[in-house]
C-alpha cells in the first residue's frame, strides 16, 4: 500500500464495508412511566433489574439513552421492537 493511500481503518467507506457499529436509542417521552420503560429493557433487551433501571434513569435524566449496539439491521429491528412498546426510539451509527 503506498503512502497516499487511506488504510483500511481510516478510510470510512472501508470501514462501514467491515460492519459499523451502530446504536438504537430509547428517547424521554411524557407518556410511559418510568417503571414500564425499565420493563421494557428487561423484557426485550434481557438486562438484569439493575442495569435496565440504570438506562431508564439515562432516559430520564438525559432525555436518551443507547440501549443496544451492534449491525444496523439489527439495530433497525430493536427500534421497530421499541415502537412496538409505545417508546420513542431511533438508529444512529456510531462513531
Amino acid at each position: 500500500m503506498s503512502p497516499t493511500q487511506p488504510s483500511p481503518t481510516t478510510d470510512p467507506a472501508l470501514k462501514e464495508g467491515l460492519g459499523a457499529e451502530w446504536h438504537t436509542i430509547v428517547h424521554d417521552d411524557p407518556v410511559n412511566l418510568m417503571s414500564y420503560v425499565s420493563w421494557v429493557f428487561e423484557s426485550y433487551f434481557g438486562y438484569d433489574r439493575r442495569s435496565a433501571e440504570r438506562l431508564m434513569m439515562k432516559v430520564h435524566t438525559r432525555g436518551f439513552a443507547i440501549v443496544s449496539t451492534g449491525s444496523k439491521e439489527a439495530m433497525e429491528r430493536d427500534a421497530q421492537a421499541m415502537h412496538t412498546y409505545g417508546l420513542w426510539a431511533s438508529v444512529r451509527e456510531g462513531s
